[in-house]
């Protein structure tokens, strides 16, 4: 195997370095774990299916504001995951 093919584990990163990328490259913007999944899930990319899912149908959740959503998806075409 070359040294310099990443495996698919490699390639994906956590959700705090991609709030560290976010904070470094957007003066200090904060986002949360929820806004990020709220992105990937746009863009289909799930790790697992989520369990901690709301009891009643018409639960409100709060939507990722469109200049965070675009922080996040810069972070994610840097870390090559969409």
């Amino acid at each position: 195997m070359d040294e310099m093919e990443l495996t698919a584990a490699e390639s994906k990163a956590t959700y705090e370095e991609i709030k560290k990328y976010v904070a470094e490259h957007y003066e200090g913007m904060k986002v949360s774990n929820l806004y990020i999944a709220q992105v990937k899930a746009k863009y289909g990319i799930i790790e697992r299916e989520n369990y901690n899912l709301p009891k009643s149908g018409d639960a409100k959740q709060p939507q990722c504001p469109k200049d965070k959503e675009k922080a996040i998806e810069d972070a994610l075409r840097y870390f090559q995951m969409k």
